[in-house]
């Protein structure tokens, strides 16, 4: 039932996307989430899409593997579809009772859903080709010169880090659980919605109860460790960047200034060709 759930989780690789220094990784999805808010028109998705199928071979993740992670998100895709497609203004092309459609709707329901898309596989990119450690040193690093201001930088990578590590830990739970109440007969596919919603009440009380507890023992083996911060403590293997990171700096600048290039010049073709 959630065997599935990849998104969050790191995908064991060589690649030279691995490779790159976590800093970079992080700018990088800033740079493409930015730039896919930029693009608004059909030729900057078509460069968009291009763009994620080079990262994706270079990655070597396989698609199936992404498209796992995309298996929880379809109900909000087709929400977000609804919502765009029937109830925007615009040229209205069809009308029933309070439903329309639009020329506009349809273009901002198939941009919407594809924003949503690509904003969680390029999101999940970064998990996929990093390890928790890995990016918890490179948002230390990120968040380094905010130490000035007082700003919790290595508590919240420390957080982030924690999170990541929970997310397959806590699918195996809820594995278990599963198994055991289907063990026991509890019975989670028959019955209506609120037939469902109460069977996962005797799956969210032992998760929960296991999370909890994971927590706590987690918290004690810190304090006995005398952990106390980012303060004075060194690393293992630190970060430095290589020729291929600098590399990837400039290709994320040529990335995003074709994306703003792409956008502006097909609003200016697209307002010459309605004059």
């Amino acid at each position: 039932m959630f065997k599935d759930i990849t998104i969050g989780q790191y995908y064991p690789g060589n690649s030279i996307i691995h490779k790159l220094d976590p800093r970079v990784k992080l700018l990088g999805v800033v740079v493409y989430i930015a730039a896919l808010f930029i693009i608004n028109n059909i030729w900057g998705f078509i460069f968009l899409t291009a763009a994620m199928v080079v990262l994706i071979s270079l990655s070597q993740v396989p698609l199936s593997h992404i498209l796992k992670g995309l298996k929880f998100v379809w109900f909000l895709v087709a929400l977000a579809l609804f919502f765009n497609l029937f109830f925007s203004d615009g040229n209205i092309i069809w009308s029933w009772w309070i439903f329309h459609m639009s020329t506009e709707g349809i273009f901002r329901a198939i941009f919407f859903a594809l924003r949503l898309i690509f904003v969680i596989v390029g999101a999940s990119m970064l998990t996929y080709t990093t390890t928790p450690t890995t990016l918890t040193n490179g948002l230390e690093k990120v968040f380094k010169p905010l130490d000035k201001i007082h700003f919790p930088g290595h508590e919240i990578a420390m957080m982030m880090s924690i999170a990541l590590r929970f997310i397959p830990i806590l699918t195996e739970e809820i594995n278990k659980i599963i198994k055991a109440q289907l063990a026991r007969g509890a019975d989670f596919d028959t019955g209506g919605v609120i037939a469902k919603a109460k069977g996962m009440i005797p799956i969210l009380v032992p998760l929960f109860v296991s999370a909890f507890r994971r927590a706590t023992d987690l918290a004690t083996a810190m304090e006995s460790r005398c952990y106390h911060g980012g303060n004075d403590r060194t690393k293992m293997f630190p970060l430095k960047y290589e020729k291929r990171d600098k590399i990837a700096y400039f290709i994320l600048l040529f990335y995003l200034l074709a994306s703003i290039a792409i956008t502006i010049l097909m609003n200016m073709f697209l307002t010459w060709g309605t004059v």
